[in-house]
């Protein structure tokens, strides 16, 4: 081999071992911290590494499922209510002008 080149690589190769161990560091760091806040693990294409079907998880979907259920049912009293009022109110500003009609008729005459 040629000297030069060996030389070369002898000035490199610190240089390669510390890029190689700052990357290492970094991906054990990011592993360590979605750890600590509770995300979930994932390979290399996105997929949960170990995926969560213990009960808490399928108790709290039929909580949030149920508590959905009981916000919509609520939403469409609401718009039923909401519903009422606009009529109500519609009507009074109706009748109230046909009433200022009337007296205006009423003065002219």
């Amino acid at each position: 081999m040629d000297p030069d080149k060996v030389a070369m690589f002898a000035e490199i190769a610190p240089f390669l071992a510390l890029g190689a161990i700052a990357i290492t560091v970094g991906w054990v760091a990011t592993t360590w911290m979605r750890i600590k806040n509770g995300y979930p693990l994932e390979t290399q294409w996105g997929k949960s590494v170990y995926p969560k079907t213990d009960q808490e998880a399928v108790e709290r979907v039929k909580l949030l499922t149920n508590e959905n259920a009981e916000l919509r049912a609520e939403l469409g009293s609401v718009k039923d209510r909401l519903g009422n009022v606009e009529r109500i109110v519609t009507d009074d500003s109706h009748r109230l002008t046909q009433e200022i009609e009337q007296l205006r008729d009423k003065r002219t005459n």
